[in-house]
Protein backbone atom coordinates (compact mmCIF):
# COMPACT_ATOMS: atom_id res chain seq x y z
CA UNK A 1 0.00 0.00 0.00
CA UNK A 2 1.71 2.94 -1.72
CA UNK A 3 -0.36 5.21 0.86
CA UNK A 4 -2.85 5.24 3.81
CA UNK A 5 -5.01 7.74 1.87
CA UNK A 6 -5.84 4.03 0.26
CA UNK A 7 -7.41 3.19 3.34
CA UNK A 8 -8.34 5.80 4.92
CA UNK A 9 -10.21 9.24 3.90
CA UNK A 10 -8.94 12.65 4.92
CA UNK A 11 -11.25 15.55 5.89
CA UNK A 12 -8.56 18.46 4.53
CA UNK A 13 -5.35 18.23 3.16
CA UNK A 14 -1.85 17.65 5.46
CA UNK A 15 -0.86 20.90 5.97
CA UNK A 16 3.21 20.72 5.57
CA UNK A 17 5.37 23.96 6.87
CA UNK A 18 8.93 23.77 5.00
CA UNK A 19 11.51 26.35 6.46
CA UNK A 20 14.27 26.20 4.82
CA UNK A 21 12.65 25.42 1.62
CA UNK A 22 14.95 25.32 -1.01
CA UNK A 23 13.45 21.69 -2.24
CA UNK A 24 17.02 20.68 -4.05
CA UNK A 25 15.92 17.18 -3.89
CA UNK A 26 12.71 15.19 -3.96
CA UNK A 27 10.95 15.96 -0.48
CA UNK A 28 9.79 13.14 1.22
CA UNK A 29 6.25 13.99 1.26
CA UNK A 30 6.42 14.90 -2.08
CA UNK A 31 4.16 11.67 -3.03
CA UNK A 32 1.53 13.34 -0.66
CA UNK A 33 1.57 16.91 -2.57
CA UNK A 34 1.38 14.97 -5.99
CA UNK A 35 -1.73 13.10 -5.30
CA UNK A 36 -3.47 16.48 -4.02
CA UNK A 37 -3.24 15.08 -0.38
CA UNK A 38 -1.02 17.37 1.30
CA UNK A 39 -0.14 21.47 0.66
CA UNK A 40 2.97 23.15 0.90
CA UNK A 41 3.53 26.11 2.98
CA UNK A 42 7.20 27.54 2.61
CA UNK A 43 10.01 29.80 3.08
CA UNK A 44 12.58 30.47 1.58
CA UNK A 45 14.22 34.18 1.94
CA UNK A 46 16.14 34.27 -1.15
CA UNK A 47 13.87 35.05 -3.53
CA UNK A 48 14.58 34.26 -6.73
CA UNK A 49 14.58 30.58 -5.48
CA UNK A 50 11.12 31.22 -3.81
CA UNK A 51 10.00 32.49 -6.98
CA UNK A 52 11.20 29.28 -8.70
CA UNK A 53 9.56 27.76 -6.22
CA UNK A 54 6.08 29.25 -6.50
CA UNK A 55 6.05 29.37 -10.11
CA UNK A 56 6.90 25.76 -10.01
CA UNK A 57 4.35 23.88 -7.51
CA UNK A 58 1.50 27.12 -7.80
CA UNK A 59 -1.41 27.07 -5.58
CA UNK A 60 -2.77 25.80 -3.16
CA UNK A 61 1.27 25.75 -2.15
CA UNK A 62 2.30 29.22 -0.93
CA UNK A 63 6.35 29.79 -0.36
CA UNK A 64 7.19 32.83 1.20
CA UNK A 65 10.69 34.96 1.41
CA UNK A 66 10.41 35.31 4.57
CA UNK A 67 13.37 34.42 7.09
CA UNK A 68 12.28 33.08 9.85
CA UNK A 69 13.17 33.07 13.46
CA UNK A 70 12.02 35.43 16.64
CA UNK A 71 11.16 38.73 15.54
CA UNK A 72 14.51 40.41 15.91
CA UNK A 73 16.84 41.99 13.40
CA UNK A 74 20.36 39.94 13.10
CA UNK A 75 23.22 39.49 11.03
CA UNK A 76 23.17 36.90 8.57
CA UNK A 77 26.46 34.79 7.46
CA UNK A 78 26.18 34.36 3.76
CA UNK A 79 28.84 31.55 3.06
CA UNK A 80 30.71 30.45 0.05
CA UNK A 81 28.04 27.13 -0.38
CA UNK A 82 24.88 28.82 -0.33
CA UNK A 83 23.51 26.07 1.69
CA UNK A 84 26.05 26.61 5.07
CA UNK A 85 24.72 30.16 5.22
CA UNK A 86 23.03 30.98 8.37
CA UNK A 87 22.47 33.71 11.23
CA UNK A 88 25.02 31.89 13.53
CA UNK A 89 29.02 32.61 12.85
CA UNK A 90 30.90 29.16 11.37
CA UNK A 91 33.33 27.68 13.55
CA UNK A 92 36.07 27.79 11.97
CA UNK A 93 38.05 26.36 14.86
CA UNK A 94 35.73 23.65 14.64
CA UNK A 95 34.98 22.63 11.22
CA UNK A 96 38.99 22.96 10.36
CA UNK A 97 39.49 20.00 12.43
CA UNK A 98 37.49 18.08 9.56
CA UNK A 99 38.26 16.89 5.67
CA UNK A 100 36.04 19.89 3.31
CA UNK A 101 33.92 21.23 6.06
CA UNK A 102 35.35 24.33 6.80
CA UNK A 103 36.21 25.28 2.96
CA UNK A 104 32.34 24.84 2.09
CA UNK A 105 31.71 27.49 5.19
CA UNK A 106 33.89 30.35 4.45
CA UNK A 107 31.99 33.47 4.80
CA UNK A 108 31.68 35.87 1.87
CA UNK A 109 29.35 38.73 3.31
CA UNK A 110 28.03 39.68 6.45
CA UNK A 111 24.36 41.85 6.34
CA UNK A 112 21.58 42.75 8.76
CA UNK A 113 18.31 41.31 8.40
CA UNK A 114 14.90 40.84 9.76
CA UNK A 115 13.40 38.09 10.98
CA UNK A 116 9.65 36.59 11.61
CA UNK A 117 8.51 34.64 13.88
CA UNK A 118 6.64 31.58 12.88
CA UNK A 119 3.25 32.31 14.70
CA UNK A 120 3.26 36.30 13.19
CA UNK A 121 2.74 34.62 9.89
CA UNK A 122 -1.03 35.39 9.39
CA UNK A 123 -1.31 33.17 6.22
CA UNK A 124 -1.14 30.17 8.58
CA UNK A 125 -3.48 28.81 10.99
CA UNK A 126 -2.46 25.46 11.07
CA UNK A 127 0.11 22.78 10.19
CA UNK A 128 0.87 19.30 10.44
CA UNK A 129 4.29 19.00 9.65
CA UNK A 130 7.50 20.96 10.22
CA UNK A 131 10.16 20.15 8.23
CA UNK A 132 12.96 22.60 8.97
CA UNK A 133 17.04 22.95 8.16
CA UNK A 134 18.01 26.35 8.91
CA UNK A 135 21.55 25.66 9.63
CA UNK A 136 20.91 26.36 13.23
CA UNK A 137 17.98 28.55 14.05
CA UNK A 138 16.12 25.87 14.38
CA UNK A 139 16.14 26.77 18.20
CA UNK A 140 15.03 30.01 17.75
CA UNK A 141 12.10 29.23 15.61
CA UNK A 142 10.22 26.57 17.83
CA UNK A 143 10.98 28.63 20.96
CA UNK A 144 9.01 31.83 18.91
CA UNK A 145 6.02 29.52 17.49
CA UNK A 146 4.39 27.81 20.44
CA UNK A 147 0.64 28.66 18.69
CA UNK A 148 1.81 26.97 15.64
CA UNK A 149 3.67 23.98 17.43
CA UNK A 150 0.79 23.11 19.57
CA UNK A 151 -1.12 21.74 16.14
CA UNK A 152 1.72 19.78 14.95
CA UNK A 153 1.46 16.27 14.65
CA UNK A 154 5.10 15.59 13.05
CA UNK A 155 8.44 17.72 13.47
CA UNK A 156 11.63 16.60 11.04
CA UNK A 157 14.51 19.19 11.96
CA UNK A 158 18.24 19.10 11.34
CA UNK A 159 20.65 18.85 14.57
CA UNK A 160 24.08 19.12 15.12
CA UNK A 161 26.14 17.36 18.15
CA UNK A 162 28.87 19.47 17.96
CA UNK A 163 28.97 23.32 17.68
CA UNK A 164 29.05 23.71 13.54
CA UNK A 165 28.57 27.29 14.34
CA UNK A 166 29.67 29.46 17.36
CA UNK A 167 26.94 29.63 20.21
CA UNK A 168 24.51 27.16 18.07
CA UNK A 169 21.54 25.22 19.87
CA UNK A 170 22.45 21.45 20.19
CA UNK A 171 20.98 17.98 20.06
CA UNK A 172 19.97 18.00 23.79
CA UNK A 173 18.45 21.96 23.44
CA UNK A 174 16.39 21.15 20.64
CA UNK A 175 15.16 17.48 22.36
CA UNK A 176 14.74 19.33 25.63
CA UNK A 177 12.26 22.46 24.09
CA UNK A 178 10.19 19.85 21.72
CA UNK A 179 9.75 17.84 24.67
CA UNK A 180 8.27 20.39 26.74
CA UNK A 181 6.11 21.13 23.62
CA UNK A 182 4.72 18.10 23.86
CA UNK A 183 6.30 15.94 21.00
CA UNK A 184 8.29 12.71 21.92
CA UNK A 185 11.42 12.05 19.89
CA UNK A 186 10.79 9.13 17.39
CA UNK A 187 13.99 8.33 15.26
CA UNK A 188 16.93 9.86 13.39
CA UNK A 189 17.01 10.12 9.60
CA UNK A 190 20.37 9.68 8.13
CA UNK A 191 23.50 10.91 10.13
CA UNK A 192 26.38 13.55 8.25
CA UNK A 193 29.75 12.45 9.44
CA UNK A 194 33.32 14.22 8.57
CA UNK A 195 37.08 12.70 9.41
CA UNK A 196 39.20 14.07 11.42
CA UNK A 197 41.93 15.69 8.53
CA UNK A 198 44.58 14.46 7.54
CA UNK A 199 42.99 10.81 7.49
CA UNK A 200 41.05 10.44 4.75
CA UNK A 201 38.72 7.26 3.97
CA UNK A 202 39.22 5.25 1.06
CA UNK A 203 35.21 6.30 -0.01
CA UNK A 204 36.34 10.13 -0.15
CA UNK A 205 36.72 13.29 1.65
CA UNK A 206 33.43 13.71 2.64
CA UNK A 207 33.29 10.45 4.28
CA UNK A 208 33.32 9.87 7.87
CA UNK A 209 34.81 7.21 10.45
CA UNK A 210 33.21 7.29 13.92
CA UNK A 211 32.86 11.03 14.38
CA UNK A 212 29.02 12.08 14.11
CA UNK A 213 28.00 15.46 13.11
CA UNK A 214 24.56 16.39 12.35
CA UNK A 215 21.35 14.33 11.56
CA UNK A 216 17.48 14.85 11.09
CA UNK A 217 15.97 14.24 14.34
CA UNK A 218 11.80 13.29 14.33
CA UNK A 219 9.43 14.39 16.63
CA UNK A 220 6.11 12.94 17.08
CA UNK A 221 3.25 14.45 18.99
CA UNK A 222 3.37 12.42 21.94
CA UNK A 223 1.63 8.67 21.24
CA UNK A 224 0.94 8.42 25.03
CA UNK A 225 -1.49 11.30 24.99
CA UNK A 226 -3.16 10.08 21.46
CA UNK A 227 -7.03 10.85 23.37
CA UNK A 228 -6.43 14.53 23.23
CA UNK A 229 -6.11 14.81 19.41
CA UNK A 230 -9.20 15.94 17.10
CA UNK A 231 -10.29 12.83 15.53
CA UNK A 232 -9.07 14.73 11.89
CA UNK A 233 -5.63 14.93 13.55
CA UNK A 234 -5.48 11.47 14.08
CA UNK A 235 -6.37 10.49 11.00
CA UNK A 236 -3.35 12.98 9.58
CA UNK A 237 -1.26 11.62 11.96
CA UNK A 238 -1.30 7.90 11.08
CA UNK A 239 -1.37 9.00 6.95
CA UNK A 240 2.37 10.53 8.05
CA UNK A 241 3.20 7.72 9.87
CA UNK A 242 2.68 5.57 7.25
CA UNK A 243 3.40 7.25 3.89
CA UNK A 244 6.22 9.69 5.18
CA UNK A 245 8.19 8.37 8.18
CA UNK A 246 7.53 4.16 7.06
CA UNK A 247 6.59 3.36 10.77
CA UNK A 248 3.62 1.23 10.18
CA UNK A 249 3.90 0.23 13.52
CA UNK A 250 3.22 3.34 15.52
CA UNK A 251 0.78 4.38 12.83
CA UNK A 252 -0.96 1.00 13.66
CA UNK A 253 -0.76 2.51 17.52
CA UNK A 254 -2.56 5.94 15.93
CA UNK A 255 -5.14 3.79 14.26
CA UNK A 256 -6.22 1.68 17.13
CA UNK A 257 -6.79 4.89 18.79
CA UNK A 258 -9.30 6.21 15.79
CA UNK A 259 -10.96 2.70 15.55
CA UNK A 260 -11.91 3.10 19.33
CA UNK A 261 -13.07 6.40 18.79
CA UNK A 262 -15.19 5.92 15.41
CA UNK A 263 -16.25 2.58 16.16
CA UNK A 264 -14.16 0.87 13.45
CA UNK A 265 -11.56 -1.58 13.35
CA UNK A 266 -9.14 0.61 11.70
CA UNK A 267 -5.73 -1.08 13.11
CA UNK A 268 -7.40 -4.83 11.90
CA UNK A 269 -8.02 -3.52 8.04
CA UNK A 270 -4.58 -1.96 8.18
CA UNK A 271 -2.91 -5.11 9.41
CA UNK A 272 -5.17 -7.06 6.94
CA UNK A 273 -4.07 -4.46 3.88
CA UNK A 274 -0.30 -4.75 5.12
CA UNK A 275 -0.86 -8.81 5.67
CA UNK A 276 1.43 -9.26 8.66
CA UNK A 277 0.08 -10.02 11.82
CA UNK A 278 3.28 -7.88 13.27
CA UNK A 279 6.30 -7.16 12.03
CA UNK A 280 9.24 -8.59 12.02
CA UNK A 281 12.64 -6.03 12.95
CA UNK A 282 15.19 -5.03 10.66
Amino acid sequence: MKSLTELLSLPSPIAICDIGAALGEKPSYQHLVDSGTARIIGFEPIASECQRLNETYGPPHQFFPYLIGDGERHSFRETNYSMTSSLFEPNEALNSRFNNLAELMQVIARYPVSTRRLDDVLEIDDIDFIKIDVQGAELMIFQNAPRLLHETLLVQTEVLFVHHYIDQPLFSDIDIELRSKGFQFHTFQGFGSRAFKPLIPSAGVNAGVRQIIWTDAVYVRDWMKLDLLPTDKLRKYAVLMHDVMSSPDLCHVVLDELGRREGIEWAARYREVLGVSGIAPE
